[in-house]
């Protein structure tokens, strides 16, 4: 349906403005069981367009929920006009935006939706393979989820793109009880890009990661409390993934250092150790796909990768094709927008740390009292860069040799003063991709990293 518009012909755009139509359709597909109960059986579609235009350094924006070609001369027109009146009473007196190439861009393959009641066999399927095999447990929930973005996009710089990004997983939460009857919860998140029929064909595969799950959720059980104060850590892969998404990232995204982020000031200056570098992934990295690959942003910019610290020297911000010129960088399509209704905010894409050359085995024996921190759960960072993350799974480190698991605790302190301490970086990334980024709009996101030996508060009970 989306391409069929776009197929008529390119509608008729404001002469000499920078001019975006978008034509989008979002689905979004969630059956939940608790206790073997379905709970929540959802199907949802949004669809519709928008068009955007630029005049003098002021955006004219509109929306509606229909997709036709009358709906698109609809929005081209009023965005326009919204345009027009924003240049009349603000006038930003800006040059035009720099004029890019454009280029054609399909989809790799087109977009297969699967009746609900796949997702309500494969939840049940699951489930069933927790009840059977992983005793004692307090509760269990077993949620098949599926999510999906497809986008026409015209520019006047005469892009045309069609992108379908489906990613789809199965949530698995565990809930045990220590001996004095407190609770204790895990989950873990299976599946990744593509669509679900994709994923989970042969639920099977993913048992050994129930396996894993249930084996950490007895170790928690029997747990202990960390020990508060600064530490010597190794972040796993998942931390390194929060951290360099959401109090690294958020600081370098341009729109929110020029309302002073703290990486505004620290641009060419040390904010890591050497043995840090952190790029923001467009499709491939460390010569694999990334887990939510972006080939295109909504403004019609091709994406390629940005590297944001280089070897602990804070070298680049994400950009918009505005952004880019005001700090005179690049644009590389980090300007994404969630719905039809949304206008595009710079984003992340695939933020991760690369990979050093230790190994995981030799950085936790190097360690004499500390801790393995695997897991959050949640977390919160500032524009400050400072930020307190919670750890669900975890180990003591002692004598280096990994000790009796944690339960929940946090971690605190500053990002640019924190990454300073790193010393041993492990030779395996892990991603995370199953979760939605908030700034203002939901954004799928991929996050991660190896492991990182560092100096980090840690809190207590």
């Amino acid at each position: 349906m989306l391409q069929e518009l776009f197929d008529n012909g390119r509608p008729a755009f404001a002469p000499g403005a920078h001019t975006e139509l978008r034509g989008q359709l979002n689905r979004s597909r969630r059956v939940t069981l608790l206790g073997g109960n379905v709970i929540a059986n959802s199907r949802s579609d949004i669809s519709g367009v928008s068009a955007r235009v630029y005049k003098n350094g002021t955006w004219g924006f509109s929306s509606m929920a229909e997709y036709s070609e009358d709906a698109a001369g609809t929005v081209l027109k009023a965005a326009s006009e919204n345009a027009e009146f924003m240049d009349r009473h603000v006038n930003g007196g800006k040059e035009p935006l720099p004029v890019t190439e454009g280029f054609v861009l399909v989809p790799e393959k087109d977009m297969q939706d699967v009746p609900q009641k796949m997702y309500l066999d494969v939840a049940k399927t699951m489930d069933a393979y927790v009840q059977s095999h992983c005793p004692g447990l307090q509760s269990r929930t077993v949620a098949a989820t599926a999510d999906s973005m497809e986008k026409c996009l015209l520019t006047s710089d005469g892009t045309r793109c069609h992108t379908i990004s489906p990613r789809s997983y199965v949530y698995v939460f565990m809930t045990a009880q220590t001996n004095d009857g407190t609770p204790v919860e895990l989950f873990k998140a299976v599946g990744g890009e593509g669509t679900f029929d994709e994923n989970f064909a042969d639920p099977q595969r993913y048992y050994p990661e129930i396996d894993r799950l249930y084996e950490q959720v007895m170790l928690k059980r029997e747990g202990v409390y960390a020990q508060a104060g600064l530490k010597t850590v190794i972040l796993g892969g998942m931390m390194t993934g929060m951290l360099s998404h959401e109090a690294v990232g958020h600081t370098v995204e341009a729109d929110l250092v020029l309302g002073g982020s703290v990486a505004g000031p620290c641009l060419n200056r040390r904010v890591a150790s050497d043995k840090v570098t952190l790029t923001d992934f467009a499709h491939h990295a460390f010569g694999e796909r990334c887990p939510l690959p972006v080939f295109v942003d909504d403004e019609g910019v091709r994406a390629e990768d940005v590297t944001l610290i280089d070897h602990g020297i804070l070298t680049g911000y994400m950009n918009s094709r505005e952004s880019a010129r005001h700090f005179g960088m690049r644009a590389a399509g980090n300007a994404r927008a969630w719905q039809f209704s949304d206008e595009p905010l710079i984003r992340m894409r695939n933020t991760a740390v690369h990979p050093g050359a230790d190994r995981l085995e030799d950085m936790i024996a190097s360690v004499e009292d500390g801790y393995y921190l695997v897991d959050s759960g949640n977390g919160q960072a500032d524009t400050t860069g400072e930020f307190m993350f919670g750890v669900t799974m975890g180990y003591e480190i002692k004598h280096g040799k990994l000790g009796k698991a944690l339960l929940d605790t946090t971690i605190s302190g500053v990002a640019f003063e924190m990454l300073k301490t790193v010393d041993m970086v492990s030779d395996t990334v892990v991603w995370s991709s199953s979760g939605f980024c908030g700034k203002k709009q939901p954004m799928p996101v991929g996050m991660g990293g190896p492991a990182l030996r560092c100096q980090v508060m840690i809190g207590g009970r």
